[in-house]
């Protein structure tokens, strides 16, 4: 197989909206304090919604709309570092849910650049010809690992799923996702961890600020470069949804001037693994990015891991 592309892409999250005032009336903490230190007005919290079930509705979107049924899906790779259920992996748990028969089912945690861990995953593996068609996940219920006591991370965190649609590229067609860029820095791994049975987010949020807007930027070009795209030619910017400062700090590094910069974290929050693709999933559900165009993806976060890519939207 020479390569793969996304065909489709959904999204989903929960009902509930929650706002700053909400959390104001929790925490000591104001709408203007939250919207200035990290860019969030609201996030959505799932209340009976679990990981899986998240999962499943996000993937079964992206599924309805690729034109393939779930006799063709041969993979599903769900990257998430909140299910509480550990096994079956949540992979299984969301064929099964969809009919889908025999894939290789498998869940990736490197935490905040999952999506972009599990898309690369899923690519190898069609160019290796061990797959034909995969369904991508990032999915996370973080309100079940956020403790809304304390005021520095409960106003960061909100829970949602996005999911992709892969299919291989035909003999002589152009890759639809370019070489991954990955790694980690696993001897700062300390600064954003979620650890023991009943685990709370612990986040040295200066640490991780300064790491994220002088350490990625160089690698986020890297992407580029490996995919044959000139920075200047990607349609759009679709990073981890940290924080806004974060975000604008690594585009001040990139030259991206014609992109459209995806900033969710405004209404979703910080979803971790989730948020790339559903960032995505709503750029492409709104048109502002025509298809065939380079996107740069680039997710970030605890381990400190990070992976990003160019892909073609679809």
């Amino acid at each position: 197989m020479a390569g793969s592309r996304i065909v489709s892409l959904g999204h989903y999250q929960p009902s509930r909206l929650v706002t700053n005032d909400d959390l104001a009336a929790i925490v000591d903490t104001n709408d203007e304090w939250i919207r200035d230190r990290v860019g969030i007005a609201t996030r959505r919290v799932a209340d009976t919604e679990s990981v899986a079930d998240m999962a499943t509705s996000a993937a079964g979107k992206a599924l309805a709309a690729s034109g393939l049924t779930a006799a063709d899906i041969d993979m599903v790779v769900v990257a998430t570092c909140s299910a509480i259920d550990r096994c079956p992996n949540t992979a299984a748990r969301v064929a099964h849910r969809l009919g889908i028969a025999a894939p290789a089912a498998m869940d990736v945690n490197t935490a905040c650049s999952g999506f972009s861990y599990a898309l690369a995953t899923a690519d190898h593996a069609i160019r290796a010809g061990s797959s034909r068609n995969a369904i991508v996940i990032g999915s996370e219920k973080l309100s079940d690992v956020t403790d809304w006591t304390d005021r520095s991370t409960c106003v960061l965190f909100g829970d949602a799923a996005g999911a992709a649609v892969l299919t291989a590229t035909a003999d002589g067609e152009e890759p639809g996702i370019g070489p991954v860029v990955w790694g980690s820095a696993p001897d700062r791994g300390d600064v954003l961890k979620i650890e023991g049975w009943r685990p709370y987010i612990y986040q040295e949020g200066q640490a991780v600020f300064r790491w994220a807007t002088t350490a990625l930027a160089p690698l986020a070009l890297q992407a580029c470069e490996r995919a044959g795209v000139a920075s200047t030619d990607i349609a759009a910017f679709v990073p981890h949804q940290a924080n806004t400062r974060i975000i604008d700090g690594i585009v001040k590094r990139l030259n991206i001037p014609n992109a459209v910069i995806a900033k969710d974290i405004v209404e979703s929050g910080n979803t971790s693994a989730a948020s790339v693709p559903l960032a995505l999933s709503k750029l492409v559900e709104r048109r502002e990015v025509p298809s065939g165009a380079p996107v740069l993806l680039f997710g970030f976060g605890g381990g400190l891991t990070y992976a990003g890519q160019v892909v073609r939207c679809p």
